[in-house]
């Protein structure tokens, strides 16, 4: 009972915008406070409380991603590049979505702009032109889906954060391409809080200053003797920062993880399901009057509801925008572990997936031009509410963009293992089969008045707007692909210092797809119906040489492929990507100081891209060099800073060779994060105060270098305060400067001019209220 009184008195005390406003400062107030003196210190020392502080470079630490089925070794013993975050790291940093959480990682440049889903995630300087064609996210070491990207959806689109993760642990390179689903860029993986003897959990609400309504819970426990449980979730709804006119951010999850341990060995079960979806932000004319980059959105109340031509037979159907881009679906996952005795163990990951990733948007084609620039004589008129434009009044044209996909997928990942000697040797079989029906109708412009929330407009179309490149574009497909990859790998110890590890996976892909394709609309035939079968041998070796028990370096080559995805099949870009990479890097871990830096070079062969539906297919490839660093100072009292700094040098090879030599698009040559914090306690409570500061350099929104996308600086601020043992406050401030940093321009657009643009998103401030029980 007293612990839904409190609930209700904390969400009582939120509710009103004056009070959280008021609330927020006197927070801020007291972070800011000198501390105590004399008796007053002394009793807030006696009743000082741990503050948790946030450990990215543990090198005692025990990482199962990048090792065979999962096996498990110490960061120090590792000879690949990987970033660790816990749960209390990832909500000093209070992702607005799950890419965004990923600019955590060195070598990783993200554009989190599009919302809570439908990111553009860059790794290491692979060239690629949008979604995330080298990143796969994981639970519990299973691949939710294993194709790391189809059009329009990539993989963390499938993944929401909320309470009942444990931490993330990020690879990128290393032992990847042999491991898993034999991803050659970044691996994620996300892991579960388990149960234990004691019964606890925590209750969390979180509001903000765009009317973000959030609940969380967890709880955890033992079930019966070696039997825990854990289960948690969310209710969440908001207009969004750029605000809908609606609650256009609604979602809900619920997660279930069940261990059993025994002897001699381990067994875990969980189920994820989750209905989460939020607008689709898209670029937007920057250089228009009125237009804020960080809160502009056409959707709004009026972009509800759209009938949308469907076929080549003109028929249409009516689509619910306000759907916006997300998932619902379910994960759901079995893992085993078992010695065996005698220096055998099996291991075996099992994952299912299956559900909707569908996208309702308004997208932007050409630049926004005033009514004058029209020919003469042409008028113009809300459609809803019958304004009159004026010739000062500028209008652009505005596609409804329908992309539904039902996806489904099957992994599983078995090993088994023998100690020989100073050798650990594994053999592993890893399956999958991925599947996807889908439809899509994009294009389908329309005139529309350029403001926030704007409306469609009558008395003009899309061909009356100069520039406006009207087009229209669809398909109905259907694709199944199955993998089977079988792979060896030696973990030799050389002696107590010496670590040489090797694999190799032979791999082979079979894909079955079918599309009735425009430009235009399907019209009922079938334009391909294919198979493509291919197999490639990927391997990597390395090497790790622990200087002492607090540092150590390391070194690496690899050999990885990307396979041809239904999107590239569709294209006719049939080719299978080639990526070798190479690594060196030095792990420091001191009293006060700690260091992780990798050097990285690659050579890419194959990327083929199409930069319009059904449009020409450009091609090229790629090397890259650079730096990853990954750098903590502990004064070892109340001060600490984290360093992330990625430098980088791109260029492209084997290409139109008027581009031959220039910058892979997107990417930026040198990247920054600098992370102070500080803890405090005053009258029985403790907090840290911290903060983060994010400079990006310029990049070229295309292969041309044409479109120059200036760099820019992002300032975040917060404070936790542990109010009690049990309640936590957490205010956070993102972009608080309401910097109009420009993630990528126009892609759809040619040569020089932006046109359109996507910012960061602008300022806005969360609050949330903790009770763990």
């Amino acid at each position: 009972m007293k612990k839904k009184q409190l609930a209700q008195a904390i969400a009582t005390s939120v509710r009103k915008e004056s009070r959280r406003l008021a609330w927020l400062a006197s927070i801020s107030a007291m972070a800011m406070q000198p501390l105590a003196y004399g008796a007053e210190a002394q009793a807030a020392e006696e009743a000082k409380k741990e503050v948790p502080k946030v450990q990215l470079l543990d090198l005692e630490e025990v990482i199962v991603t990048g090792t065979p089925g999962g096996a498990g070794v110490r960061k120090l013993d590792a000879s690949f590049a990987i970033t660790t975050l816990d749960d209390e790291a990832i909500k000093q940093f209070n992702p607005k979505s799950t890419a965004d959480l990923f600019k955590t990682i060195p070598g990783v440049w993200v554009e989190s702009s599009g919302g809570v889903s439908g990111a553009n995630i860059f790794v290491r300087g692979f060239p690629s032109t949008g979604d995330a064609d080298f990143v796969t996210v994981q639970i519990e070491g299973a691949p939710i889906f294993p194709p790391s990207t189809l059009s329009f959806l990539e993989n963390s689109t499938l993944f929401r954060i909320d309470e009942t993760i444990e931490g993330m642990e990020a690879l990128r390179g290393g032992p990847n391409p042999v491991f898993s689903n034999g991803q050659p860029g970044l691996t994620t993986n996300f892991r579960l809080k388990k149960g234990g003897e004691e019964t606890e959990g925590l209750v969390k609400y979180t509001t903000s200053d765009y009317d973000l309504q959030r609940f969380d819970g967890v709880v955890s426990g033992q079930l019966a003797e070696d039997f825990y449980y854990m289960v948690g979730g969310y209710i969440t709804s908001s207009p969004g920062i750029r605000d809908a006119e609606f609650d256009s951010e609604k979602g809900k999850q619920i997660t279930i993880n069940l261990t059993k341990d025994w002897d001699n060995g381990t067994a875990n079960f969980y189920h994820r399901a989750t209905d989460d979806h939020g607008t689709w932000y898209t670029p937007v004319p920057l250089e228009a009057p009125g237009v804020d980059g960080g809160t502009f959105t056409y959707v709004g109340d009026a972009t509800k509801k759209r009938a949308v031509t469907i076929n080549a037979s003109g028929d249409q159907k009516v689509y619910d925008f306000s759907d916006g881009r997300g998932w619902d679906g379910a994960v759901t996952g079995f893992n085993i572990e078992h010695d065996l005795g005698d220096g055998w163990q099996i291991r075996n990951r099992f994952n299912i997936t299956d559900g909707e990733a569908n996208t309702y948007g308004l997208v932007a084609s050409g630049g926004a031009v005033p009514m004058s620039a029209l020919a003469s004589g042409l008028t113009a008129t809300t459609e809803f509410s019958g304004r009159t434009l004026s010739p000062n009044d500028y209008v652009q044209a505005v596609g409804f963009w329908v992309v539904e996909k039902d996806i489904d997928s099957k992994s599983n990942d078995f090993s088994i293992s023998k100690e020989l000697g100073d050798h650990v040797i594994t053999a592993g079989f890893y399956w999958s089969k991925y599947g996807v029906d889908e439809f899509w109708s994009i294009g389908n412009q329309v005139a529309f008045e350029v403001k926030a929330n704007g409306e469609p407009l009558t008395g003009i179309d899309c061909t009356d707007i100069p520039g406006a490149g009207c087009w229209a574009y669809g398909i109905d497909a259907e694709g199944e692909t199955e993998t089977k990859a079988f792979y060896l790998a030696d973990e030799w110890h050389i002696n107590d210092d010496l670590r040489l590890d090797l694999g190799i996976r032979r791999e082979s892909v079979d894909t079955d797809y079918r599309v009735d394709s425009g430009p235009g609309y399907p019209d009922g035939t079938t334009d391909i119906d294919t198979n493509v079968r291919d197999e490639k041998t990927s391997g990597t070796i390395g090497i790790n040489y622990s200087l002492n028990e607090n540092s150590g370096v390391f070194g690496r080559v690899s050999r990885g492929y990307r396979y041809p995805t239904f999107d590239m099949i569709r294209e006719g870009q049939e080719v299978v990507q080639e990526i070798d990479q190479y690594e060196l890097g030095y792990k420091f871990s001191g009293d006060h100081i700690g260091i992780f830096a990798t050097f990285f070079y690659n050579e890419f062969l194959g990327l083929n891209y199409t930069p319009i539906p059904g449009g020409p297919t450009e091609q090229s490839g790629a090397e890259a060099f650079g730096v990853e660093l990954d750098a903590q100072y502990d004064s070892g009292e109340n001060f600490r800073v984290s360093l992330n700094l990625t430098l980088q040098d791109t260029e492209l090879t084997d290409t139109d060779p008027a581009n031959e030599g220039n910058k892979a698009s997107r990417q930026p040559d040198w990247q920054l994060r600098i992370t102070p914090s500080y803890d405090f306690e005053m009258a029985g409570m403790t907090g840290t105060v911290y903060g983060t500061l994010t400079a990006v350099d310029d990049r070229f929104g295309d292969n041309a270098n044409t479109q120059d996308l200036p760099g820019y600086e992002k300032v975040d601020l917060g404070v936790i305060l542990n109010v009690t043992e049990d309640l936590v406050l957490q205010l956070a401030g993102d972009n608080i400067t309401d910097d109009d940093g420009l993630t990528e321009g126009d892609p759809r657009a040619v040569g020089s001019a932006l046109g359109n643009g996507r910012t960061i998103l602008g300022r806005s401030y969360t609050l949330s209220a903790t009770y763990h029980f």
